[in-house]
């Protein structure tokens, strides 16, 4: 059985404020931490046989103290976790997942649920999710 391996570097921007992350593959949890203290390395293997998939990766634990914003309604300072390094098989597919994936939250309980496009960072408790087939190679191509 072939297999292909994942892998992206999850990065909080202020190591004081619990930020939870999850990275899912599938039904699969990957990767589960209620504080993202420092940058992490999630990394997993699944098999490369014919087949849909999602990759979901899950901000969590996101409060309003966590954004400091004035009296006019601009952000002064905000906590937030940046995605970066998303490969699969060591290819960077950091701008194809950019490119296709959707980020699914609700600004903290502050609206309805939108879908937004998804450029690395993960500011509100939510989803990006990415839609993917293998042979990831085959997937790669079509898609770059």
């Amino acid at each position: 059985m072939d297999s292909v391996k994942f892998s992206c570097v999850i990065s909080p921007s202020n190591t004081a404020v619990p930020l939870g992350c999850e990275v899912w593959i599938d039904d699969t949890c990957v990767f589960d931490q209620n504080h993202v203290a420092e940058p992490v390395v999630v990394s997993h293997e699944f098999s490369d046989d014919d087949g849909k998939h999602v990759l979901r990766i899950t901000l969590k634990n996101k409060l309003p103290e966590h954004t400091r914003i004035d009296e006019a309604g601009n952000i002064l300072s905000d906590a937030m976790l940046t995605v970066s390094n998303i490969s699969f098989d060591e290819i960077d597919c950091t701008q194809i997942v950019q490119d296709i994936s959707v980020y699914r939250h609700n600004l903290n309980g502050n609206g309805p649920e939108i879908e937004d496009q998804f450029f690395g960072d993960l500011g509100c408790n939510g989803s990006v999710e990415l839609k993917f087939t293998t042979p990831v190679y085959l997937w790669l191509l079509e898609n770059m």
